[in-house]
């Protein structure tokens, strides 16, 4: 290994570049199987929704629409290989999950997943 690429991965070692984060999410998508009362709208306009395809969308509920506790954009299996069927317009509240975040790891925890192994700053 080149020493640039050494120093690279010691500098960011503590936080992954974004690349490592998405494999991380596209790995497990517990965050999206964990309670259909979270993916709830909460700071997005009309205009966002509107972009929201409407067989995701729970009007009635203001959130997205979930096959149990699992939300309908959510593709794959968890904690092996998952996608976001959504993911250029999918709402707030799912682009403030982060690997590593308290909800990321309650998430993982309850799929029995290990950590992320991601460090916040909190």
């Amino acid at each position: 290994m080149r020493t640039a690429q050494r120093i690279f991965r010691t500098m960011y070692s503590a936080h992954p570049p974004l690349e490592d984060t998405r494999a991380i999410c596209q790995a497990c998508g517990a965050c999206c199987s964990f309670s259909f009362e979270w993916p709830r709208f909460s700071l997005e306009d009309d205009a966002a929704l509107d972009r929201i395809p409407h067989a995701f969308v729970d009007g009635g509920q203001g959130r997205m629409r979930c096959d149990g506790d699992r939300c309908a954009a959510l593709v794959g299996e968890v904690g092996v290989s998952t996608s976001c069927a959504i993911y250029a317009v999918r709402p707030d509240v799912c682009k403030a999950c982060l690997p590593g975040d308290d909800a990321c790891e309650t998430a993982r925890r309850r799929f029995k997943l290990p950590g992320s192994g991601v460090q916040t700053d909190t």
